[in-house]
């Protein structure tokens, strides 16, 4: 049998996507309010480079940023995240009801070996956590490098998303060797 071993914590983030500038504000004091500051953000970048999946419910001209977290999470509470997160989309769509869906977030987590995204939408390489909400790993790190698998959203494999993956990655291993901590 194996040895069971306690979990780490690992590193936060969101990605933030909207066609509204102000979006991004309010999406900040939703986040920072709940799970703490805001300490790494990607640079801005247009969406609608990669997909126009979300063109219907959200417009065009899409905008995306992601975040990473100062304080570290259970990798467990990922579902309970995302099941918030969507509240706060909800919350947003009533307040702007110009759009069907003004603001999406995407939770997620990056560990030293990979990159875990939440979702509501199943799939063959997902897997279910609870609560509706489902796991993928969307990109894994070997080799000193960040690789896409085949089902790797294109938007995580730009330039941008892997500098900020990085710097979320270096910080991890940075707050490990200073504050180790077991879940």
């Amino acid at each position: 049998m194996g040895e069971i071993k306690k979990i780490q914590p690992v590193f936060f983030i969101v990605a933030v996507f909207s066609s509204i500038d102000t979006a991004f504000d309010w999406a900040q004091k939703k986040i920072e309010s709940q799970f703490g500051k805001i300490i790494i953000k990607s640079e801005l970048f247009n969406f609608d480079d990669f997909t126009n999946y979300y063109a219907p419910s959200m417009g065009q001209n899409l905008k995306k940023q992601l975040w990473g977290l100062q304080n570290l999470i259970d990798p467990s509470k990922l579902a309970e995240i995302k099941l918030q997160t969507n509240n706060w989309e909800n919350e947003y769509a009533n307040e702007n009801k110009s759009i069907q869906r003004p603001l999406n977030l995407d939770p997620g987590y990056v560990d030293l070996g990979k990159l875990i995204l939440a979702s509501t939408k199943d799939h063959a390489h997902r897997i279910y956590l609870s609560n509706g909400i489902f796991a993928e790993t969307t990109l894994i790190y070997r080799q000193k490098k960040w690789e896409s698998l085949a089902w790797s959203y294109p938007d995580y494999q730009n330039e941008t998303c892997v500098k900020f993956l990085s710097q979320c990655r270096d910080a991890l291993k940075s707050i490990r060797e200073n504050q180790p901590s077991n879940f």
